[in-house]
């Protein structure tokens, strides 16, 4: 089961915000996030969001609030 946990590095070392019990040698994924969080998230759910607001099957609403 993949856990997203949020850390912090200090003096080179990944210490976690919140204490989590983990498996001594257990593998772990690490994603280093930019300083600006907001710009990154804005960025990473733009094709989403693309997705569902712009596409054609929504221009039926468009041409019902016309009439």
């Amino acid at each position: 089961m993949l856990k997203t946990l949020w850390a912090t590095v200090r003096q080179g070392k990944i210490e976690l915000i919140e204490p989590e019990e983990l498996p001594e040698g257990m593998r772990v994924l690490v994603t280093v996030l930019p300083d600006d969080e907001a710009e990154f998230w804005l960025k990473a759910s733009q094709t989403s969001l693309d997705t569902v607001w712009n596409n054609a099957e929504d221009d039926i609403y468009a041409q019902l609030l016309q009439t």
